[in-house]
């Protein structure tokens, strides 16, 4: 049966596809409406393919970039039973009041807003119901659809389709446990506690499960408001520069980020209008880098504010974004004509997120390959830098990241971070140390092993030497034999 639904699913899409007229010449208009007719998950999909530059060219990206997350709201009856099953007890008795028009309706959650017995307002957040088998059949049709451009498509090798797809199935899969939110939720909050900078609301856990999260209502201006923000005094310059700094800090310092930081969900506060603060919500997806790759990318953003295009060269290479056997000279060349004419700009004008669409796209032909997280990255630095260059035209991001790059960089070689990298790993390194004794005895064992084992190898090998040299004598002897023999048998006939 789930065969049976497979074939009709592909036919459908194939059918659509034909439609549209996405398998000749397709484009980043012709792609959108193509996912749109598919439904919410494929739109999800399509949000995805919209930050990958790596893969796609500018103007396609650009086009995905305007699909919307927005779907048809499911019944108040059937999200009150989910919220009475999972929470155990019935919704009237649980809040105090509940809001029976939705707050948004997405493709894998509904939002509404309630009030709890004390008087507390929060938003309750609702898996739809069966998502969950919906997801995987769509995560079927997409394997099967990633197979066949494999086969079909001669840039496959390049834009990788079974790779992108299992990206996105990783994704997505995580998004479908509130639980995981919940605590990505908490995490960001205790990062920021001390912060006027991002307020991130309080998560009940009490009445959170896998389906079923609820929060702290928060009362903020959306971001994209800039009428708002002016009538409620907020400074703007100040606003924008701290979401510089919130992203920075969020990467450098904490390792730990808001990966879908669009304009839907950030918020600017109310209080303090002298030193503003933003408000985020929905934290389904997150990233965290390797202390390496944290290293590398700080490096990057260095050589490229720096316009140091060697280094960056050196950097692509040594860190595997592009092909360990590129020509080090072809690729700086290539990295500079593509950045001196931005360059000639003043640096206030220069958008940092237009900047890295531009390196990738210049890169690609030397087999450009991004990690999912760094491209995560890559979306939220644009989502980020949009929204305050939009609050604040002549934001300077070049400005605030240099010397917030140059301190970080320094700081990790300083003794302050080698005593706190001691004491944040001091019971494994107690261990190692307990098990150095060990290592140097068996260490020394082998050593010896080995010059007993040489010595045998060296005597073996003088054997051999002395016998064939007595087998080169001996062959020497037979073939002067032979000769002799030879020249005898002739003289006598």
């Amino acid at each position: 049966m789930n065969f049976l639904i497979l074939i009709i699913e592909s036919l459908k899409m194939s059918f659509l596809g034909i439609r549209y007229g996405i398998f000749r010449k397709p484009d980043g208009k012709k792609i959108s409406k193509y996912l749109e007719s598919l439904g919410p998950i494929f739109i999800k999909f399509g949000q995805l393919l919209s930050t990958r530059t790596d893969i796609l060219d500018i103007a396609t990206a650009k086009d995905l970039q305007g699909l919307t997350d927005s779907c048809k709201p499911f019944s108040v009856k059937k999200l009150k039973e989910i919220v009475e099953k999972e929470l155990g007890g019935q919704i009237d008795h649980i809040f105090k009041n509940f809001d029976e028009v939705p707050l948004a309706a997405a493709s894998l959650a509904q939002v509404h807003s309630a009030k709890l017995p004390d008087g507390r307002e929060v938003v309750i957040k609702v898996l739809r119901p069966n998502i969950e088998k919906e997801v995987k059949k769509n995560l079927r049709l997409l394997k099967a659809a990633a197979k066949v451009c494999t086969y079909v498509y001669s840039e496959s090798h390049r834009i990788k389709p079974i790779e992108v797809v299992h990206d996105y199935e990783s994704t997505i899969m995580r998004e479908l446990d509130l639980r995981l939110e919940a605590a990505n939720t908490n995490l960001t909050r205790k990062n920021f506690a001390e912060s006027e900078e991002l307020y991130i609301p309080e998560v009940y856990w009490e009445m959170t499960t896998s389906k079923v999260m609820v929060l702290e209502k928060i009362d903020g201006i959306p971001c994209t408001d800039i009428d708002e923000i002016e009538k409620h005094g907020i400074n703007k310059k100040r606003l924008a520069e701290n979401g510089v700094m919130i992203i920075l800090n969020q990467v450098f310092r904490d390792n730990f980020f808001h990966a879908d930081m669009h304009p839907g969900n950030i918020f600017v506060s109310k209080k303090n209008p002298e030193t503003p603060g933003y408000i985020a919500i929905d934290c389904a997806i997150t990233g965290s880098l390797s202390n390496e790759e944290r290293y590398i990318l700080a490096r990057m953003l260095q050589a490229v504010i720096k316009q140091n295009y060697k280094s960056l060269a050196q950097l692509f290479v040594s860190s595997e974004w592009v092909n360990p056997n590129s020509n080090i000279i072809e690729l700086e060349n290539t990295l500079r004509a593509c950045c001196e004419p931005i360059f000639e700009k003043p640096l206030s004008e220069i958008e940092f997120g237009k900047l890295l669409l531009y390196l990738f796209q210049s890169t690609r032909p030397f087999g450009l390959s991004l990690q999912p997280t760094l491209v995560l990255l890559q979306k939220t630095l644009i989502h980020i830098e949009g929204m305050g260059r939009q609050i604040y035209p002549q934001l300077d991001f070049w400005g605030l990241a240099e010397p917030y790059l140059d301190k970080w960089l320094s700081d990790q070689f300083s003794p302050l971070k080698i005593k706190d990298f001691i004491l944040e790993n001091k019971d494994d390194l107690m261990l190692k140390a307990s098990e150095m004794p060990g290592f140097i005895y068996e260490t020394l064992d082998e050593i010896r092993g080995y010059s007993k084992n040489k010595r045998s190898y060296e005597e073996k090998i003088h054997k051999m030497e002395m016998q064939l040299q007595k087998e080169k004598y001996i062959i020497r002897f037979i073939g002067i034999g032979i000769i002799t023999l030879c020249g005898i048998f002739l003289m006598l006939t």
